[in-house]
């Protein structure tokens, strides 16, 4: 069936109605192809719009194919920042190394990007607006499952009933809380937190990055343009802080004091940090599932499977996962198409969540020893970018999918 045949049979058949909770990555994406695939798409974000700004992010081996495909790939070319140089200092502010950024991450000049998050969340929005339901402010409320649809409440206080609904509402996930239980159930933290913000650009930094060391200690500053740069504090903390998670007050307490004796810039990132109104705090954890649905929900991306930072392969994850689901479910019913998603991405997801068994030992050695030793290695690095990027990020070939006639 061609996509005009199909498009001229949704006209005389009821498209199935299925609900998205989250406009971010993966929501959209999800939104995008299933719609393609002849499914009335609603999709519903807490926020008042979609999100502008954020911490660059990167696009990686597979997910190139999925922006590819979506049509945006020459618009995200145009965004790319082309990040020239990483440099690596002492905890007295001495340089180890400077190096391509790719020899660090992984990642393949000439090919990958990496984008402004909100360029991402943009381009993939504009790509979808005009052919799915968007509900902003508002969220899912209640959520109860009958063998006939999954019937929803929303907080803005209306009340439908759609043939399926997917949680891509991120690492603490209501959706998943509300279907499988507890975020602590999945939770696998990797003993590091994290703060992001912007900040002013008062160090003459351009298209590069900066992270200073101790043990158990980073800061990093990152300079997409000219203007201002991401500031980033990286810290080591035996048990997530979860009395802090939902008190940004008590977010910048605990950083200030963990990096109350740091020299380097960092003196002036914690004065910028207590002003800043775009602070990011979190755990680096990963959420690790042995499913990721049940009856007519499904889970995607950070809900179902956050790789965490270290792996860098947070947004390609939600891009390739949200294909890969659509796709799915452009074949089947909602039961044998999870059952297919699941088969099929399962080991990608699994690969990739690896990654962080080698990221924060190369990155946050906790120990001065450890240090020394991570320190040691970046200097015997070649400072040519790589020429092939790591195995897991194109483990994964896209298919080609065909809605059932």
């Amino acid at each position: 069936m061609t996509l005009t045949d199909q498009q001229t049979k949704t006209r005389t058949t009821p498209r199935r109605k299925v609900l998205i909770s989250g406009a971010g990555i993966a929501g959209p994406v999800l939104a995008y192809w299933l719609n393609r695939y002849g499914y009335a798409v609603t999709v519903v974000e807490k926020a008042g719009a979609p999100r502008s700004g954020g911490y660059p992010i990167d696009v990686r081996g597979t997910a190139l194919d999925v922006v590819r495909r979506m049509g945006i790939l020459p618009r995200l070319r145009d965004s790319h920042i082309d990040l020239r140089r990483l440099t690596f200092l002492e905890e007295d502010g001495s340089e180890v190394a400077l190096l391509h950024p790719h020899t660090v991450t992984g990642g393949v000049a000439g090919r990958d990007l990496e984008v402004r998050r909100g360029d991402l969340t943009d381009a993939l929005y504009t790509a979808v607006r005009d052919d799915a339901e968007f509900l902003f402010n508002d969220s899912i409320d209640t959520l109860d499952q009958s063998g006939h649809g999954a019937d929803v409440t929303f907080r803005g206080g209306s009340s439908r009933t759609f043939d399926m609904v997917f949680g891509a509402d991120g690492m603490h996930s209501r959706t998943r809380e509300m279907l499988f239980g507890p975020e602590e159930r999945f939770h696998h933290y990797l003993g590091y937190c994290f703060a992001v913000f912007t900040m002013r650009n008062t160090f003459g930094l351009s298209h590069e990055t900066v992270m200073w060391n101790a043990p158990g200690r980073a800061a990093a500053l990152y300079a997409v343009g000219d203007d201002e740069v991401h500031a980033f504090l990286n810290f080591a903390q035996p048990e997530p802080p979860f009395d802090a998670f939902r008190d940004p007050r008590a977010q910048r307490d605990l950083v200030a004091t963990v990096f109350a004796d740091a020299g380097w810039e960092v003196p002036g990132m914690l004065a910028a940090l207590r002003d800043a109104d775009d602070v990011f705090f979190d755990a680096v954890s990963q959420i690790r599932m042995p499913r990721w649905s049940s009856g007519r929900i499904a889970l995607v991306g950070d809900a179902a499977w956050a790789p965490s930072f270290l792996t860098g392969q947070g947004t390609s994850l939600s891009l390739v996962g949200a294909y890969m689901l659509a796709g799915s479910l452009a074949e089947r019913d909602h039961a044998t198409g999870f059952a297919a998603y699941e088969h099929s991405t399962r080991e990608f997801v699994t690969m990739n969540q690896a990654l962080v068994g080698k990221g924060g030992a190369t990155l946050f050695p906790t120990t001065s020893q450890a240090l020394k030793e991570r320190n040691d290695r970046l200097r015997n690095l070649s400072a040519m970018p790589a020429e092939e990027g790591r195995p897991a990020h194109s483990a994964l070939t896209l298919p080609e999918f065909t809605p059932t006639s």
